[in-house]
């Protein structure tokens, strides 16, 4: 039998969808099916905030064809992986027999402005999670934080310049700041804390081998007690 295991939400917990989510759906469908294993890399600032830690349970938000759930898994944690795209969650449970940790990983369909993974987690990685199409984002983000267990880790890594092959080369896209992410998210000081707001450079490179220098900008928050 195989190990990997998928879910999908239940009937009840989807509901009727909208124009909206099937647009979503769709988007995401045919960019998903588009990429090629130049994807299936860790992001390097989830490599860096995971490194020091002890594997326990973590969840990937928009874990796309499977770069950082591969690579949490290798090390250790027991993952859980979701997109809003079939063929996303397909090819990370793909990698994950490949890579020989499908014991390790868990893949789920959402439509994460509708349902969201159940459970609690050590780390929670929200990496490049932005998109073109109407989604309350801080919400989405809000639950994640929510789901963390005392200690745990949500590490949110957004898009702070437009890189050469990017699909959104709108001159005038506004990226929100760490510091504007952190208000929007509203989080209680006293139960979260702020580990770090910052937004580095480095070189990155894009699927034909061309470079370019980027921004990140990087919220990573600690929940403290519940």
């Amino acid at each position: 039998m195989d190990s990997t295991r998928h879910r999908r939400p239940t009937a009840d917990a989807a509901g009727d969808r909208d124009t909206s989510d099937e647009d979503a759906v769709l988007f995401w469908e045919r960019h998903y099916r588009t990429r090629h294993a130049w994807d299936a890399r860790v992001n390097p600032l989830l490599a860096e905030t995971a490194t020091p830690l002890h594997p326990g349970a973590a969840l990937d938000l928009g874990c796309g064809v499977g770069g950082d759930a591969g690579w949490l898994a290798r090390r250790g944690w027991h993952v859980t992986a979701v997109d809003i795209s079939s063929t996303a969650v397909e090819r990370v449970a793909e990698r994950a027999r490949e890579l020989g940790v499908a014991e390790r990983v868990v893949t789920a369909q959402h439509d994460l402005a509708r349902t969201f993974p159940a459970g609690r987690f050590d780390l929670v990685s929200a990496q490049y999670f932005q998109t073109p199409l109407p989604l309350l984002r801080s919400r989405v983000l809000r639950t994640a934080a929510r789901a963390l267990r005392p200690g745990g880790l949500l590490l949110i890594v957004d898009h702070g310049s437009t890189a050469p092959w990017s699909w959104n080369q709108d001159p005038d896209i506004h990226y929100p700041t760490p510091t504007e992410t952190g208000a929007e998210l509203d989080l209680d000081p006293a139960r979260w804390s702020v580990l770090r707001a910052d937004m580095p450079r480095r070189r990155a490179t894009g699927p034909a081998g061309e470079t370019a220098t980027v921004v990140d900008n990087v919220l990573l928050v600690q929940f403290i007690a519940g």
